[in-house]
């Protein structure tokens, strides 16, 4: 048995706002007492008090979250500047919060330490983790790296926090603290069942071409010519920006992630993008329309409900990309509203835009970090 809550609220005073979320999420739970929470939160609410509610209401939550740059919920759908917290209750599987502090001083010693502090308090293996990192002080990449050198093959959903589009600082939250460069996760086991989708709406256009020499997120060189005259013949001299992302095919895969350009150096021809991308990677640009990218969010949920092991999941976690939000400007409310349009019946949902998603291509596969995408993940209980 799963039994999740939602709460959502838009008041802009925070102890108004977590009030009436903590109020729904009890209504919702009834004679139940959670285990573990997800808080998704605007930057500008006073965190810390919003943690101390939710600690005096539910002493010894495990529970982990983060700022971001819009809100999603099955209470008030997309909003921003909003205060979301998802809780979960079960009898018959285990939840388990960690975290990983400092972590640009070693992202993946860190990490891989921060998981094996945690798992020590489940007494079953690990079948799922669900991560909310650091996005501006360190590779996110290096972060999962470290969790997977923990986890093994278990998989990894979540999403990288955000501060509105400032990059100066975001925050992470554990159990009653607010944090930085951290890496805060809740690892489940037991009688878990899951599924998920993921989906952009960009599709590569050109030929495929080579990444032959980089440095993590610096792109010097694409068939052994400056990055920047790749993006020049496709785009018609026009700067790299996240409207055009690279499809990036890993060495050995058949899928891609996608990475937005975030700056160039026009002296050494370079290209920044927006997180790690393997040498040798095959990389071609991409195109979408505004109907293309909304559409991706029902087609992402789409294909985590078709290979839902279950019958009916009992929560539903969204992570979308803080770019695809900045793109589709007024269309926003669309992505949440095109995948409500399959909820039936209605599944408790949650979710945040993210500076960075986090999933496997594959439904028994690698996690990856993507950009400009739109991630649904499904949970539930076996019955």
């Amino acid at each position: 048995m799963l039994k999740v809550a939602v709460g959502h609220s838009h008041d802009p005073d925070s102890l108004e706002a977590i009030n009436e979320v903590l109020a729904q999420c009890s209504a919702d739970l009834g004679e139940y007492q959670p285990q573990a929470g997800l808080l998704f939160a605007a930057l500008e609410f006073d965190h810390k008090l919003i943690l101390r509610q939710i600690d005096q209401r539910f002493p010894g939550l495990e529970l982990i979250g983060g700022t971001t740059d819009g809100e999603l919920s099955s209470v008030l759908q997309f909003q921003q500047d909003s205060l979301t917290l998802m809780l979960f209750s079960s009898d018959d599987i285990e939840m388990c919060a960690g975290v990983g502090r400092q972590i640009s001083a070693d992202p993946v010693a860190i990490a891989h330490q921060a998981v094996i502090d945690a798992q020590h308090h489940l007494t079953q293996p690990v079948q799922l983790c669900i991560a909310l990192p650091e996005s501006l002080t360190t590779s996110t990449v290096a972060i999962l790296q470290g969790l997977e050198s923990a986890l093994g093959a278990v998989p990894i959903f979540g999403g990288a926090t955000a501060d509105q589009w400032q990059y100066r600082q975001t925050y992470q939250f554990y159990k009653t603290e607010v944090l930085s460069d951290a890496v805060p996760f809740l690892l489940w086991a037991g009688n878990l069942v899951f599924s998920h989708g993921v989906a952009g709406g960009w599709h590569p256009i050109g030929k495929p071409s080579q990444v032959t020499k980089v440095d993590r997120n610096v792109i010097y060189e694409i068939d052994h010519q400056p990055a920047l005259t790749f993006y020049h013949y496709y785009l018609n001299d026009s700067e790299p920006d996240a409207i055009y992302p690279l499809a990036v095919f890993p060495p050995g895969e058949t899928r891609y992630f996608l990475r937005g350009a975030v700056g160039y150096d026009a002296g050494s021809g370079s290209i920044t993008v927006s997180g790690d991308v393997p040498e040798n990677s095959t990389v071609q640009i991409t195109d979408a329309s505004l109907d293309d990218v909304v559409a991706a969010s029902q087609t992402a949920f789409v294909d985590a409900l078709s290979h839902y092991p279950g019958g009916q999941p009992d929560a539903a976690l969204f992570f979308s990309c803080a770019w695809r939000r900045q793109i589709l400007g007024t269309r926003a409310p669309e992505e949440y509203q095109a995948i409500h349009q399959s909820l039936k019946p209605a599944i408790s949902s949650c979710g945040f835009y993210t500076y960075g998603e986090i999933a496997p291509f594959q439904h028994q596969g690698k996690t990856f970090f993507h950009n400009t995408t739109f991630v649904a993940l499904l949970l539930g209980s076996r019955s």
